[in-house]
């Protein structure tokens, strides 16, 4: 299984026409923002000797802040050109990244089968995948767990919408991060609400915690204010029937 070359082509066209200036992707939030309020949710489900892999990495942020909570931080992401980013950025070399597809099962599971069982954190990915690729993307947080590991996953709601139109719709048009994601054919916040809770359950995940939260970009409203997409979180582990 593969995803569509639009969609690879949208990434890769994406990340290679984004620098290595920290935030310059609208979603490259600082950590403080992001993956440590959603660490702090983990935590209590978590056995922090396993791995970490972060699901989507992009330029490796995230995974970075990762590597300091988990024995070992492991970013992956579809595009080439993110992964370089992450590399570079990567000073300290506190991380590792691949470029890794997770609708190829077969990819997903010889990552597995190397790491053995792994924490997961995916932050915005299932709701901007194609909506055929979302069962699988779903499926590869499952077979990355096996028995020990716990996940944190993180997605945009539709309300996300309305403070995108928002952003998109003063005066001067969208601002310039938000213009790059439209000019790149990517799709935000394209799942309804119930899908992503469902397609996690059909993969044979338990949500054993859930909330409501925003997730912080790196662009404001026309007013000046930070856009907060407004996303919902879950913590999961994988059925043991299904381990």
């Amino acid at each position: 299984m593969d995803v569509s070359q639009r969609y690879r082509n949208a990434w890769e066209g994406f990340w290679r026409e984004t620098s290595d200036i920290p935030g310059e992707a609208m979603w490259d939030s600082a950590p403080s923002l992001t993956s440590v309020p959603h660490s702090e949710l983990l935590l209590p489900h978590v056995d922090v000797s396993l791995p970490v892999v972060d699901l989507g990495c992009g330029n490796g942020t995230q995974t970075r802040y990762l590597s300091t909570v988990f024995a070992r931080a492991i970013g992956v992401d579809l595009s080439h050109a993110a992964i370089e980013h992450a590399r570079i950025a990567d000073t300290a070399k506190v991380a590792e990244f691949e470029q890794l597809n997770l609708v190829d099962h077969d990819a997903v599971d010889a990552l597995r089968q190397r790491i053995g069982d792994t924490n997961v954190y995916m932050r915005a990915v299932m709701h901007q995948s194609e909506p055929q690729d979302r069962p699988a993307v779903a499926a590869a947080v499952a077979g990355l767990l096996g028995v020990r590991g716990r996940a944190f996953v993180v997605e945009l709601t539709p309300a996300a919408q309305a403070v995108l139109r928002q952003a998109a719709e003063g005066p001067e048009g969208p601002p310039e991060k938000l213009r790059r994601v439209f000019e790149h054919g990517l799709k935000p916040a394209g799942a309804t609400d119930e899908e992503v809770p469902d397609l996690l359950r059909a993969a044979g995940l338990t949500i054993l915690e859930t909330g409501d939260t925003t997730l912080a970009m790196t662009e404001n409203l026309p007013d000046g204010t930070r856009i907060d997409l407004p996303a919902r979180w879950f913590v999961l582990a994988r059925e043991q029937s299904a381990a």
